[in-house]
């Protein structure tokens, strides 16, 4: 990739990538699309997808190089950095409910996404994907799981699409719900558990505790959070169980075949593990209440995005219309399943297990 003589072209793909990725910056600057809660991520893969649609076969093939290196370096050392906004710290101030109901979701979401996939008869790896970004923390879950999973570009964008997709709805949902009534079976930490175990996106659920609660003086916007954030720290093991799984399915098709198949750990996941504990002991050093108070968190967790926003705005190069007629409506119709799963079955944890922990 980096050879001398194809260095420079390779180059060229990462450049190109990169001021795409400043503009998506920008862009999620602007009022309307910052009310929207669209990270800069989310921008990069649809400026990605439009460069995809229109330019793409204008501009030199040399060039894919560097595009296929954010979509996999530059995507795995983000995910690692993505560690630097976990600490140990949050779990332990939620406690046991948030944990346990985060688990049953995780998996509850990744069991019936696999088996609807099949009962849909969708392909495995967009069925994987969707049901990982809803299970765990959208597009950067999407991401993580893209190099384990080793699936084509065009289906992680059309799974981060549908993560996209509801989560948006749920970010306007929950405060519409919460105000009308509908939630008054829970009290405002079951609220929050239930907010931060069902949403997909951090900003998502960011955007709708504050709705609830702009001043967090019930509790229900930190706590929504952080039971998030718990979430996300899940997305690790899942990754490397993911891992194990896929690379046992390959061994069984390829029986038969000269050589052993090789385990495909995704070493990223220790990265992203190790992060977090180093995390909580800069924390601990620096005396620190908040992640956000951490020296240098807040360029890290900058370079973090900015990689991330590279790595989306890469795979939205790789998916064109044709990619998205290919696929059909099912994706979607996958996802809305998972989602009415996560508004029910997230609603009855929260109303009746956190009661029976806590």
């Amino acid at each position: 990739m980096f050879e001398k003589g194809n260095r420079g072209n390779t180059l060229h793909g990462i450049l190109l990538i990169a001021l795409f990725s400043f503009a998506a910056f920008y862009i999620a600057e602007i009022p309307f699309v910052k009310r929207l809660s669209f990270s800069p991520l989310i921008v990069g893969i649809i400026l990605g997808m439009l460069y995809a649609n229109s330019l793409r076969n204008r501009l030199p093939e040399t060039w894919v190089p560097g595009i296929k290196f954010c979509t996999k370096q530059v995507l795995r050392a983000g995910i690692v950095l993505y560690g630097f906004r976990l600490t140990l710290a949050q779990v332990f101030a939620v406690g046991l409910p948030a944990i346990i109901v985060d688990a049953v979701i995780v998996g509850g979401t990744l069991l019936l996404g696999v088996w609807l996939g099949r009962l849909l008869k969708i392909d495995r790896d967009t069925a994987l994907l969707t049901s990982t970004g809803s299970a765990i923390c959208g597009a950067a879950a999407v991401l993580g799981a893209e190099p384990v999973v080793r699936c084509e570009g065009h289906k992680t964008a059309i799974a981060v699409s549908t993560v996209v997709v509801f989560g948006t709805i749920s970010m306007f949902l929950y405060p519409v719900m919460y105000r009308s009534g509908l939630l008054d079976g829970l009290n405002d930490m079951e609220v929050a558990i239930y907010t931060g175990s069902t949403l997909h996106e951090v900003a998502h659920v960011a955007g709708a505790g504050n709705a609830m609660d702009p001043t967090d003086a019930l509790g229900i916007a930190g706590t929504a959070t952080i039971t998030k954030m718990i979430r996300v720290m899940m997305l690790a093991p899942v990754l490397v169980i993911m891992g194990i799984a896929l690379s046992a399915r390959r061994k069984d098709k390829a029986a038969g075949k000269a050589g052993k198949s090789k385990v495909a750990i995704p070493w990223f996941a220790f990265g992203f593990i190790g992060i977090i504990c180093l995390n909580s002991l800069l924390q601990y050093l620096a005396g620190a209440d908040t992640v956000k108070e951490i020296p240098l968190n807040g360029a890290i967790e900058y370079v973090d995005t900015f990689m991330l926003t590279m790595a989306m705005t890469a795979l939205g190069t790789d998916t064109s219309i044709d990619k998205f007629k290919q696929a059909g409506a099912k994706p979607f119709l996958l996802a809305a399943l998972i989602y009415a799963w996560l508004l029910g079955g997230g609603y009855l944890l929260a109303r009746y297990l956190v009661p029976a922990i806590a």
